[in-house]
């Protein structure tokens, strides 16, 4: 039968405990989490690249979970799930731990007005719960345009003493879905490409437990 929106949009906050990520999707391949999936472009052909593999999608604006949902019915995408809901809770209420292979994190708000920095994603609380969720040997990427944040980022994941100690720093390679000249190809990601802007990427491996 064809797949509805009932059956790929989910609603975590109804979940009565943590998710069972098993009983989500069709497959038993690992699992992968597209942080901020906004329209769905990264999520939806990093999907059909890989069948084996199961996406998530976590969108908090109603207009682009909305269209993301639309989208994923008309293509039909049996390895993909949306869930219209705060990554905050997602990753710190309903995720088992050890139960993510990768975090896809890119071109976060990055909320450039310093009273505002406390809304940003990357955070010590935040990163400690990431950690939690990944798998042994699974990976965080991420990908901004926005210079400031990226020093904030890579000095939270790479000298943090309560996280650096908890990954190893891997090439950043191109989405295996994206187009010549992008590295993930999101939809920020080529506005920003013609507005010339230089793009900051950092990927890392988780290589130990939190403890």
């Amino acid at each position: 039968m064809p797949l509805t929106e009932s059956d790929i949009a989910l609603d975590v906050y109804n979940c009565p405990s943590e998710l069972d990520l098993s009983s989500i999707f069709v497959n038993s391949g690992p699992v992968q989490i597209d942080v901020g999936s906004g329209k769905g472009t990264f999520l939806l052909n990093q999907a059909r690249t890989h069948p084996d593999i199961n996406f998530l999608g976590i969108e908090w604006a109603n207009k682009y979970y909305r269209y993301s949902l639309d989208r994923i019915c008309r293509w039909q995408m049996e390895n993909v799930r949306i869930a219209r809901a705060d990554i905050r809770d997602v990753i710190g209420r309903f995720l088992p731990a050890g139960s993510i292979d990768t975090f896809h994190i890119y071109f976060p708000d990055p909320w450039p007005k310093k009273r505002h920095h406390k809304r940003r994603f990357f955070s010590p609380a935040n990163l400690l719960n990431v950690i939690r969720c990944l798998t042994p040997g699974g990976f965080l990427r991420t990908a901004t345009d926005h210079q400031e944040y990226f020093q904030v980022i890579s000095d939270l994941l790479l000298n943090h003493p309560q996280i650096a100690g908890n990954f190893r720093r891997v090439d950043f390679l191109p989405a295996s879905s994206a187009d010549e000249g992008e590295w993930v190809g999101t939809n920020f990601e080529r506005k920003y490409l013609k507005e010339n802007r230089r793009f900051y990427t950092l990927a890392l491996q988780k290589i130990s437990d939190l403890r």
